[in-house]
């Protein structure tokens, strides 16, 4: 009989960790750097990536392995590694697969951080990257490959700007022109949509964001589904599919199958560019992760019933949020997000960008921070502050209107929130 599928609610509070007995229960931190063996060829067959196990900290450890597999498996892969950030994610995501010379397209709704990293750094690689509009017609978005493409890009529900990514139809053009879809996931997370059922190949994660939930941890996952065949298009991606004069000449999809993509990441780029997660933040973002099935559902109540109020106050010239019938994504997120999508909101004040500061400004119960997805109400402007780096071009390019404030709804009490943000909108002259 097969196994069953463990639901995930379940997964959030025991998933990854399976303790033997005498074991601790909770998963511990394992806060060492390096492992002992006992013969110096049981370290050779580690290094040579012959027998699995534990070595060294910047490659892998208990830890972080534990917190990797239940996120591999809230999300359906069949693996995952932990960085630092979820910057680092998208990079290591990306440049296991790109190098100089190479090109890949991706939405242009994305988070700033995100679109800086594609479109200048690693330009300075030699990675060209093409953008295009989340909402663009599936022969527009053809246009934008070349023959030395390499990857699709998206997120799920884009940061700040709330637009809702057609998985679906993203992974069928990507599959049409031999390269994986790449999805970050970060604002939906895997209780509200699994980016692998609708076609997507990896996924990434700020786990900064809902997944630790508390902003007490700076952190990243890459999570591979296991699905696109990377031999069957093996010109398109000879680092994995020829011999790593690295590592003995070694071939990653011979040796490794559908831990391919995973294992590269894990024993080339980790080894060689070291952005880890430290075991004791992969230790607090287990503890948020144990908590994610019940706090993304007040979230997203919360955002809801936020949204519908500014929708309604005569100061507010616009709102996004795709919980709204209002919003041009509405049917999007009905279709891969029935139970909600985040409790993020984009929306703008009537009158200037002063305005909207002073707005801000006179928030109580809200905090402006450079953060969002956490359990505290916090708000921030994006033109001034994470995005500021964007020419107005760029801004537009990425849905970011100079009015747009992005207001993280947390976990407080709704009625509490839209309190404070009533009386901070009267004080606006």
């Amino acid at each position: 009989m097969e196994k069953k599928k463990l639901s995930p609610s379940t997964l959030c509070v025991q998933g990854g960790w399976q303790p033997k007995k005498g074991e601790p229960r909770v998963l511990p931190i394992y806060q060492s750097t390096t492992f002992k063996y006992d013969t110096s060829e049981q370290m050779a067959r580690l290094f040579d990536l012959e027998d699995s196990g534990y070595f060294y900290t910047r490659l892998q450890n208990p830890t972080n392995d534990a917190v990797a597999a239940k996120i591999a498996a809230l999300e359906g892969g069949v693996g995952a590694m932990l960085t630092s950030s979820g910057q680092a994610a998208n990079f290591y995501a990306i440049f296991n697969i790109c190098q100089a010379g190479d090109h890949f397209v991706c939405s242009s709704a994305i988070y700033g951080g995100t679109f800086n990293l594609f479109a200048v750094t690693l330009k300075k690689l030699g990675i060209d990257c093409t953008f295009i509009n989340v909402d663009a017609t599936e022969e527009e978005i053809d246009q934008a490959f070349q023959p030395n493409t390499k990857a699709l890009f998206g997120e799920t529900i884009s940061n700040p700007s709330i637009d809702v990514l057609d998985i679906e139809k993203f992974a069928r053009i990507a599959h049409k022109h031999g390269v994986p879809l790449i999805v970050d996931n970060t604002f939906a997370t895997p209780i509200n949509c699994r980016p692998f059922e609708w076609g997507a190949d990896i996924v990434t994660h700020s786990t900064t964001k809902y997944m630790d939930g508390h902003a007490t941890a700076v952190g990243g996952v890459i999570v591979d589904s296991g699905n696109f065949d990377w031999e069957a298009h093996a010109e398109k991606f000879p680092g994995l599919t020829t011999p790593d004069e690295s590592y003995h000449g070694l071939t990653y999809t011979k040796a490794f199958g559908k831990m391919a993509y995973m294992t590269k990441a894990t024993a080339q780029l980790m080894r060689d560019l070291g952005s880890i997660q430290s075991p004791q933040n992969a230790f607090l973002l287990n503890l948020g992760l144990e908590t994610l099935h019940l706090r993304m559902p007040r979230h997203c109540e919360n955002a809801q019933k936020v949204a519908e109020w500014l929708e309604a106050q005569p100061q507010v010239a616009w709102v996004n949020y795709c919980g709204l019938k209002s919003s041009k994504h509405y049917e999007l997120a009905q279709k891969y997000m029935p139970n909600g999508s985040c409790g993020v909101i984009a929306f703008g004040l009537k009158g200037s960008r002063e305005e909207a500061i002073q707005f801000m400004d006179a928030l109580k119960l809200a905090c402006i921070v450079t953060h969002v997805a956490d359990a505290r109400t916090c708000v921030l402007h994006p033109a001034s502050h994470t995005h500021r780096q964007l020419t107005d071009e760029q801004l537009r390019e990425a849905g970011v209107a100079p009015d747009l404030i992005r207001l993280s709804v947390g976990i407080e009490d709704a009625n509490d929130i839209i309190a404070d943000l009533q009386q901070a909108m009267e004080s606006v002259k």
